[in-house]
């Protein structure tokens, strides 16, 4: 294990990251200038305060605070993974709670309080990306969750003129204060709850392609250039071979 990693182990050091991220999130959502756009159906959805699963890509984390409904109960499903706990420290100093579980740890009791919470009317957040990736790749669960629960998933994604990517696996961006930001959110997908496996691939490519469109006219609209995908499982890396 890394030095840095080590540090961030110790509960003292990893309060202080974590404050002072929560601190750099709120400086970047208030000297950016937003923007934000939805399309009419999703606006109703917002409007109506109804229950619904917001998916946006985990390399766009940091923008989303100025995509959350105001005045709504969000709650944003959290790996446990080393890297999922500091994200849960800095969200929390957020007003934004956190479910702790992913398709590989503590999934299904991540899905029940979901499902409890998505009744009670409440906003559910997932990065269907996370917690490692493949990069701006859509997993079954959300679309599962929704199917399960009967609520829409709407895709969200959005960009910043000022920033910096990072070599990480999600190709993290992180916003620099004092720029222009977009934030754009797609029609809201609805699962049946009768599909079969073939609707819901098809509805899991679907959620998939709105995200990666969304993330690449946000960018291209702010002047910047698009983040690629990571090569769909299966498929061979022609520009790594």
């Amino acid at each position: 294990m890394s030095r840095p990693k080590r540090l961030l182990d110790n509960p003292a050091v990893g309060a202080i990251v974590a404050w002072l991220a929560a601190g750099y999130v709120r400086l970047i959502r208030a000297t950016t200038r937003w923007t934000v756009e939805r399309p009419s159906a999703t606006e109703a959805i917002v409007a109506a305060r109804q229950p619904f699963i917001g998916c946006f890509w985990h390399g766009r984390m940091v923008m989303m605070a100025a995509a959350q409904p105001r005045g709504r109960p969000v709650h944003i499903l959290i790996s446990g993974h080393r890297d999922g706990v500091l994200v849960s420290r800095v969200i929390a100093h957020l007003d934004v709670d956190t479910i702790s579980g992913s398709s590989r740890r503590g999934g299904a009791s991540a899905l029940r309080r979901l499902y409890r919470l998505l009744k009670r009317g409440d906003v559910v957040a997932i990065t269907p990306d996370g917690p490692r990736g493949p990069r701006m790749r859509v997993k079954p669960g959300v679309i599962k969750a929704a199917q399960l629960s009967g609520m829409p998933i709407v895709a969200i994604s959005g960009a910043v003129r000022w920033r910096r990517i990072l070599g990480s696996w999600d190709r993290f961006c992180l916003a620099l204060p004092f720029s222009r930001g977009l934030i754009l959110w797609d029609a809201p997908i609805v699962v049946p709850r009768d599909a079969g496996p073939t609707e819901l691939e098809r509805l899991r490519l679907l959620l998939e392609q709105q995200l990666n469109r969304l993330t690449a006219e946000a960018d291209r609209r702010l002047g910047r250039a698009a983040v690629e995908p990571a090569p769909a499982p299966g498929a061979v890396d022609h520009a790594g071979a």
